[in-house]
Order: C-alpha cells, then sequence, then structure tokens
C-alpha cells in the first residue's frame, strides 16, 4: 500500500465515526451560544423592567426615574433587540429566502414591531406606551426557550457520541515474527492480526483465531449477558473482552465496521422525513399564515373597528403573533425521532427507513421465516429411542457419540451434545451420504440413516418410523455388532424466545405467519409446537416474495422477518422488513429494520417502540398547538371587556411552556422498558 493509499485509508477508516462528530460540535455550539446570549439579555433586561412606569404602577412601587433613563432603557432594549434577538432576525431572512415562514419568522416579526413601534413613540412620531418592557422579556423567554431545546437535542444525540467513543485508538498489533507492537488502529489493515487482553476494548470487527474468553457487547447489541468467543467466533469491535486473551483475525475496519454501521444507520434514520413530521411541517406552515394573518386582522379590527388606542392594539397584535409561533411544532417530531432511534440501536433495533418504522404500529400479520429466525438453524436431538431390549439406551448412545465425534456432519455433533462423553475409536470409515462407522471398545458401531439399513437388509419398528417422520423429524438408527440397537431423531430447535415472540404478537392483535421451504410434516409441527396461526411450506426461495404479496393481497400490512440471502426479495415486498440477527448483508440491505440478535422477541420490540413512539409524535403535535385554541383568542382580546387578556410577554411564557412540556415529554421514550 502506498503512502497515498495508506492516509485514504486512514481517513475512511475514522470517517463514519467523526461524522456524527460535526452535529455534536454544532449542537454543543447552539447551546453555548444561546445560553451566552440569554444570561447577557436577561442581565440587561433587569434595569429595563425595574424602569418600566407600567411594571412599577402594576406592583405599586414609587416612579424611578433619572436624567437620560429613557436614553439608557432604549439602549439595553435595542442590546436585547439587535443582539438577544440577532438568532430570530436572521432566521427570518433564511426563512424568507427559502420561501417558508415559520417560527423564527414569527418571532423575529413579534420582536421587531415590539422595538420599532416604541421607538416611534419615544421618537414622538406616534403616541402610546413603549413596549421595551415586553420586548426584552419576549427574547429573554424566546432565548431560554431555544437553549432548553438545544439541550434536549444534544442530550439525545449524545448517545451516538457515545458509540463513537467505544473503538479504542491503539492496538496491540501482531507481526510475522511474533512481536507485538501498540499502533494506531488507523495504521490497521484488513487480514493483519491483533491482540486483545482481559478487560481491553475490541478495537476491529474480526473472528477469533487463537484463544477462548467472553465478551460484553451490551453497548452494541442490547445482549446483558457475555458472549463465549473461542476460535472461529466473531467479534465487534467496541466490545469488552472479559477475562481471557485472544488473537484475532481483521476482517473490518473503518466506515465498514458494525459499529460504524450503526451510527450511519441512527443518524440516517433520525434525518429522515417521517409522515408525521410532514403533517408536522404542514401544520407550522398553516400557522405561521394563521399567525400573521392573525395579528393583522386583529391589529385592524382593534384600530379601525373598535377604535381602541394604537399601544393597546399593537399589544394585541404582537401577542397574538408570539402565542401562535410554532416553535414547540418544529421540535414535537424530531426529538421524538431523535430519542427513539438511538434508544433502538442501544438496543439493538436498527432503524433503517422511518416510514417503514412507523407503518410497523399498524401491522395486521408478521411473517416469519422458520429456520434461523424461528429455529436455530442447527440439528439437536429430540428424541432417543431404543429398538429392542438387547441393548440399554444410554449406553448404545455413548457407543453412536463415539463414532460420530471423528465426523464433520452437522448431526454429528448433536449427537456428541447429547451424549456428554463419548470412547476412544479405531477403524473409522464415512459412509458418504448415509453416515459413520467404527470400533468401540471391540464392538463394530454403525451411526447412518434409516435408507442406508434398509438396503442392507435391516429394518427398525414401523411404528416408531411413522411417528418421527410425521413430525417431520430426521433420523439416524444406531447398530452394534450388526443388530439396530437404537433410533435418534433429531430436529431443528425450536427458540425459546420464539414462542414468546408469537404470543405477544398474538395479544396485540397481530396475526402470526411462518413461511419454510421444509414439507408440510415439518412445518405443521413447528407451527402447532409455537402457536402459529398459519404458515406456506415447502416454498422455494424464489416464490417467497410470492407468498408475501397474496397475503397482502388479503388487505393485510405485512413485515416480514428472515436471515437468509433467500428471504431478501420477501423483506423488501412486505410493507415492514426485519433482518434478524447475524444476518446476510444482501437480506440486511433489503431490510428496513435489522435486529441486531437472534431474538424474534425483538419483534414485539419494533411493533411496541413503533406505537409508543408514534403515541408520542402525537402529545407533542397536541401540546405543540393544542394551547393555541385557548390562547389565540385570549390574545386577541376577546375577553378584553372582561379584564382578561394576554400580554406578549405571557404569551411567550405559554409557547416557551409548551416548548419545553414538549422536549420533556419527548425525553420520557427513555422509560420505554426493553427486555434483557
Amino acid at each position: 500500500m502506498s503512502h497515498a493509499e495508506h492516509a485514504h485509508h486512514s481517513v475512511a477508516e475514522h470517517e463514519a465515526l467523526e461524522h456524527h462528530g460535526g452535529h455534536e460540535n454544532h449542537h454543543a455550539h447552539m447551546v453555548v451560544d444561546f445560553r451566552r446570549r440569554f444570561w447577557i439579555s436577561l442581565v440587561s433586561s433587569i434595569p429595563v423592567l425595574a424602569l418600566s412606569p407600567f411594571l412599577q404602577g402594576v406592583f405599586g412601587l414609587p416612579s424611578i426615574t433619572f436624567p437620560g433613563s429613557g436614553t439608557f432603557v432604549f439602549a439595553l432594549a435595542a442590546l436585547v433587540y439587535a443582539w438577544g434577538g440577532w438568532p430570530f432576525l436572521k432566521g427570518l431572512w433564511e426563512e424568507v429566502l427559502a420561501k417558508q415562514p415559520g417560527m423564527m419568522t414569527l418571532v423575529a416579526t413579534a420582536i421587531s414591531a415590539a422595538f420599532w413601534y416604541s421607538t416611534a413613540v419615544m421618537a414622538g412620531i406616534t403616541p402610546g406606551e413603549t413596549l421595551f418592557w415586553e420586548l426584552v422579556t419576549l427574547v429573554d423567554i424566546m432565548l431560554l426557550g431555544h437553549w432548553l431545546e438545544m439541550r434536549s437535542v444534544l442530550g439525545a444525540s449524545r448517545a451516538l457520541e457515545e458509540l463513537s467513543k467505544l473503538m479504542p485508538q491503539t492496538a496491540h498489533k501482531l507481526f510475522a515474527n511474533g512481536e507485538t507492537r501498540d499502533v494506531d488502529v488507523a495504521e490497521l489493515r484488513v487480514g493483519e492480526r491483533v491482540l486483545v487482553k482481559p478487560g481491553e476494548k475490541i478495537p476491529v470487527d474480526g473472528v477469533v483465531v487463537e484463544g477462548v474468553t467472553s465478551v460484553n457487547e451490551a453497548m452494541l447489541t442490547g445482549e446483558s449477558k457475555p458472549v463465549e468467543k473461542r476460535q472461529g467466533s466473531e467479534v465487534i469491535g467496541g466490545s469488552i473482552n472479559a477475562d481471557g486473551s485472544v488473537i484475532v483475525d481483521i476482517r473490518k475496519l473503518g466506515k465498514d465496521t458494525f459499529l460504524a454501521s450503526v451510527i450511519s444507520l441512527v443518524e440516517q434514520a433520525q434525518a429522515g422525513k417521517s409522515r408525521t413530521q410532514n403533517l408536522a411541517n404542514r401544520a407550522a406552515m398553516w400557522l405561521t399564515v394563521i399567525a400573521l394573518g392573525g395579528g393583522a386582522l386583529t391589529l385592524t379590527a382593534w384600530l379601525v373597528f373598535l377604535g381602541a388606542e394604537t399601544d393597546f392594539a399593537l399589544q394585541r397584535m404582537i401577542a397574538v403573533v408570539v402565542i401562535a409561533c410554532p416553535h414547540a411544532l418544529g421540535l414535537a417530531v424530531p426529538l421524538v425521532v431523535a430519542f427513539s432511534t438511538s434508544l433502538s440501536a442501544r438496543n439493538g433495533l436498527l432503524i433503517r427507513d422511518r416510514n417503514a418504522f412507523e407503518q410497523a404500529r399498524e401491522l395486521d400479520a408478521v411473517v416469519f421465516d422458520k429456520t434461523g429466525t424461528l429455529t436455530k438453524g442447527s440439528f439437536v436431538v429430540s428424541d432417543v429411542m431404543a429398538l429392542g431390549d438387547a441393548f440399554d439406551k444410554d449406553e448404545a448412545l455413548r457407543l453412536a457419540a463415539s463414532v460420530e465425534a471423528h465426523s464433520e456432519h452437522p448431526i454429528a455433533g448433536a449427537i456428541m451434545e447429547r451424549a456428554g462423553r463419548v470412547a476412544p475409536v479405531s477403524n473409522f470409515q464415512n459412509i458418504p451420504g448415509k453416515g459413520a462407522t467404527g470400533m468401540v471398545e471391540g464392538r463394530s458401531v454403525v451411526v447412518a440413516s434409516p435408507a442406508y439399513f434398509s438396503e442392507a437388509g435391516l429394518f427398525a419398528d414401523k411404528a416408531v418410523i411413522e411417528r418421527v417422520s410425521e413430525e417431520g423429524k430426521t433420523t439416524v438408527y444406531v447398530a452394534v455388532d450388526g443388530r439396530l440397537v437404537l433410533a435418534i431423531a433429531l430436529d431443528d430447535e425450536v427458540r425459546e424466545e420464539s414462542r414468546a415472540a408469537v404470543t405477544r404478537l398474538k395479544e396485540m392483535g397481530i396475526r402470526t405467519i411462518m413461511l419454510t421451504g421444509d414439507n408440510e410434516a415439518v412445518a405443521r409441527r413447528v407451527a402447532h409446537e409455537l402457536g402459529i396461526d398459519e404458515y406456506f411450506a415447502a416454498v422455494p426461495p424464489d416464490r417467497k416474495a410470492e407468498r408475501i404479496r397474496q397475503v397482502r393481497s388479503r388487505g393485510l400490512k405485512v413485515a416480514m422477518v428472515g436471515d437468509g440471502v433467500n428471504d431478501a426479495p420477501a423483506l423488501a415486498t412486505a410493507d415492514v422488513g426485519i433482518a434478524i440477527g447475524a444476518g446476510t448483508d444482501v437480506a440486511i440491505e433489503a431490510a428496513d429494520i435489522v435486529l441486531v440478535r437472534n431474538n424474534p422477541m425483538d419483534v414485539v420490540l419494533v411493533v411496541g417502540l413503533a406505537k409508543q413512539t408514534y403515541r408520542k409524535m402525537v402529545q407533542n403535535l397536541w401540546w405543540a398547538t393544542g394551547y393555541n385554541i385557548v390562547a389565540l383568542p385570549l390574545a386577541a382580546g376577546v375577553l378584553a371587556g372582561v379584564g382578561i387578556v394576554l400580554s406578549p410577554a405571557v404569551g411567550a411564557i405559554l409557547m416557551s411552556a409548551s416548548t419545553i412540556i414538549v422536549a420533556v415529554n419527548a425525553s420520557l421514550l427513555k422509560n420505554y422498558r426493553f427486555h434483557n
């Protein structure tokens, strides 16, 4: 690798992790900026409030004046307007250029109207009372609201920042001569090896080539229990090595790592426009039109039709504009999105498509692939049946396991695990496609398929054969010294979590369907065991998507859950495609949501979190706009005749209170309970 290539590699490696840092720094800068503007504006506002004739009268205070006090108040108000109000004045210009008037337009209009009207009164251009105290109060409250909002946004995005900090900066690189040297992670290349000591973070995605340990992957996958790792096990960069030293062969670096992909997916999901966000944007646009139009109408009505004083009419107009400000509305959905996506990522649910995630709350049916999704995709011994009385069942199983200890077939491992002990074997031979044979403790032992023994003229009890074949199980026989002594039935083990997932989904009113390439007998047994409503058996890979279309044609909103290459078309065809566990890259690319763990219960979590997220969005939209129903008429002065009016300052307080409630309500998503 050339120096130029190496430099490019180093940049690419940190690209995904550093990308988020830019957003984090931007939000941190905004927090500091609004905090500084708020405190300086607040201090500048105190003399303005103390010297206000209106407030002095309201609180029964003696009139305080001194030579030049009017100019002093004007100067402080101008400082608060120009410097404290700059973010809103700048925002107005940007919204006008974008032809999307919104919250900044309203705030800037309100404070500008108050400032220039008060300036005109001071200059003797128009009669009335100055509104400097209301101007500075409005700016202060708006700055406080923005400061609190930025803190909320920053808090929601910090979850990703914590993820990016998981990756260590250095690693113990192994060289061909056996030497170990500490190097920057940026210097590592795929194919090299690193040593990971107990208690250290794993610096790369790779495969263990030497050593045994347990790894804590909780921050990445949400799995609370340490996961055992031995030769051939995959490890994730950023996870914590617990109690053993291991040598890891590097498979992925930088933007290709699992951690970088998590951060990238979450950022995309947070940035994605959801249907609810589009609704909020439309509401904000209309609210802006209503506010400006309502403000103008209020001013005209009081001046022209009701003959009110100019300052009173202007106060009513400003109050209407401030009350209607869609400040909280602009925050209502994005904050919920930020919390839900970062929360789900920390618990092993990666949202790739916001719209699909929102649709998960409306699901009518969930279609599960069987092998590797509802089941573990590996054999386990389900039944051990003696064939006659000639041999002890456990002894026959031990002899069978002894022969299978030398076989590479998946069935062999299941039989060995069930037996738990083996004996030495001599004269071992594979019987291609049918089984294995060998001498164990002086006995000739054969472990093979029923077909092999049928060809040899050995037949088992018909009732045994019929029972296991009806259940669709794989059966092997064991012969010792030429006599059949044992039948071993094996099955693809159903995940314990699958039962709970099917039960919970049915409790939610969601129909459960299984899709499998296995035969009718296997499908029927698994469906019955799990309580699944419906199943499709013997479905070839190229027909799975067709089955999904068939279910959708019933008018059902459907999710497909799978983990293999042959599931990809079905995942893409479903309303919501969910790739489960350590599935293939193809399946993950076709999915809308990726579940890090091999746990069907996470499908229940997706539905539950989607429902809770939508609930929070709707609640926030109501909080952000609902108060207008009462506040706008009061601000316009509908009840002025009975002495009830809302000043611009009180309007700003109500608006900011709505904003804070929205932020707090979104943050309550953190209390959503995830299982471990």
